[in-house]
């Protein structure tokens, strides 16, 4: 029988709800259709409860999931929340929809994680990108600085939004408060995909969450630095500047009339932890990475990143200076039992959370240390990874390209042609080529790049990347930009 060891359900309905399914013990005649048996496919269904019919009646009489929902709004101090059993991917694409109609501009981040992309392709909203500041020594994105983003509006004054990923991917923040008053300037709204940063704001050592820093959307993934299951993510708005109706239809346009339930009850569950005990937890997290840094810093050559614009409870090691492959010292973790989020020649991210302990940790830290020994070469400096380095060219949008006839040709004969798919080292996800960009030599050299050193290159039709799906020849949207303006190069440096 499930049980609650924390006693968490008293403040938590859509757990309260899951526990109580079991606890009674029903005969259901609604889906899933393994009504909860054991013995037919096995355990790998346990806990499969369903929101409709299970954790609420068919008719959700109960209003177990908006009384959780309207319970991380008051948490995160803001209007409306939303929980996806779709990760933040859903939130994403939610959030898209409810920004503009087809053919509005917004400016976006270029960190985006690929559901931003796709969400724009949903939506028809064209992107005027906006490249991060990347570090001089460790070539890192240091986020989208106001500065450009002020640059942005220059180029694009009738954008309808910003949107920005923040944290990054390896864990470094950039200046949310700083956006949101250039967005705010300008009347238009910031939305954050923070999945990576639901922790955020529920500890003095840890950055505040992008709301409190005055953004009016945040996505956050409750399964990656909280305890919920796999998809598990929040989306939560202010109305000032988002229309609450619309965002609720563009949520149920997207979501699954399938709910599962027990992602719905992890989130609640997530959320009611982290309401009564999560200064204590990320307390302990945080000492936990502190200590796991300090003791890699004295691994001669290993960088790890640290310092006031880095999340605390993030683990990422920096490997030139130590001449070691990460992909050979991620094949080691994984023999030892513990593979991590990310690895690429250069660096390692590994996802530390409130489940860890000293000895998990201190296991990690110790292969870690290990597998650098063992793959030890020659120092080499630091490279910027293509995810962060390459600045997209548009030639058209995303939806326009998505949708328009396109062919198969070998990738040299593609530069210089209208790129139809997506393309992105993964993970962290990041699209170095877009539907509607323009095939550059610098976008195929770094892919090229990423691949020979071990990194898996995603989402293109051919994974070996001896071709590329680019828009024929003689489709008209092959040579036509959204707005002359975005036909160009848009580094930030060169918008500073």
């Amino acid at each position: 029988m499930p049980t609650d060891p924390l006693g968490l359900r008293g403040d938590a309905p859509l757990l309260d709800a899951w526990l109580r399914f079991h606890e009674q013990g029903p005969t259901p005649f609604t889906i899933p259709g393994h009504k909860q048996r054991h013995d037919l496919v096995g355990d790998v269904v346990a806990g499969d409860v369903p929101l409709y019919g299970g954790l609420d009646t068919v008719k959700l009489s109960g209003g177990v999931l908006a009384a959780a929902e309207q319970r991380a709004a008051r948490l995160w101090g803001t209007d409306v929340c939303r929980f996806s059993v779709g990760g933040s991917t859903h939130a994403n694409q939610a959030v898209a929809l409810a920004l503009g109609a087809e053919g509005d501009r917004v400016l976006v981040g270029r960190t985006l994680h690929r559901s931003v992309l796709l969400g724009l392709v949903l939506a028809g909203l064209e992107p005027v990108w906006l490249q991060p500041d990347l570090d001089a020594t460790t070539g890192l994105p240091m986020g989208v600085s106001p500065a450009t983003l002020e640059a942005g509006f220059r180029r694009a004054p009738d954008a309808v939004a910003v949107l920005v990923g923040d944290p990054a991917y390896i864990g470094t923040v950039g200046d949310v408060a700083g956006l949101a008053e250039v967005a705010h300037r300008h009347g238009r709204p910031l939305v954050v995909d923070a999945a990576w940063a639901a922790h955020f704001g529920f500890h003095p050592a840890l950055p505040q969450h992008a709301l409190a820093l005055g953004a009016d959307a945040l996505v956050t993934s409750a399964h990656k630095t909280l305890p919920a299951w796999s998809q598990a993510a929040y989306l939560l708005a202010r109305t000032e500047r988002i229309d609450a109706a619309r965002l609720d239809a563009a949520v149920e346009a997207t979501h699954t009339t399938s709910p599962a339930g027990a992602i719905l009850a992890s989130a609640d569950a997530a959320r009611a932890l982290l309401e009564r005990a999560g200064t204590e937890l990320l307390g302990a997290l945080v000492d936990r990475v502190a200590a796991a840094r300090r003791a890699l810093a004295e691994v001669p050559g290993l960088g790890v990143l640290d310092g006031p614009h880095v999340d605390p409870a993030k683990l990422t090691v920096l490997l030139g200076g130590t001449g070691a492959d990460g992909v050979a010292v991620e094949r080691d973790l994984i023999a030892a039992g513990l593979p991590v989020e990310m690895a690429d020649r250069d660096t390692v991210v590994a996802l530390v959370s409130l489940a860890d302990d000293d000895e998990s940790v201190g296991r990690l830290v110790a292969a870690l240390a290990t597998g650098v020994e063992r793959h030890r070469g020659e120092p080499r400096p630091a490279v910027p990874a293509a995810a962060w380095s390459v600045a997209p060219v548009m030639e058209t949008t995303p939806r326009a390209a998505f949708f328009a006839p396109h062919e198969v040709i070998p990738t040299d004969t593609a530069i210089g042609r209208t790129c139809a798919e997506l393309v992105a080292p993964y993970p962290p996800g990041v699209p170095v080529l877009a539907p509607g960009e323009r095939v550059t030599a610098a976008a195929v050299d770094a892919l090229r790049a990423a691949m020979a050193h071990g990194t898996r290159v995603a989402y293109a039709a051919d994974p070996t990347l001896a071709t590329l799906r680019v828009l024929r020849s003689d489709h008209p949207t092959a040579d036509r930009a959204p707005n002359p303006a975005q036909r160009h190069t848009t580094s930030s440096v060169e918008e500073s």
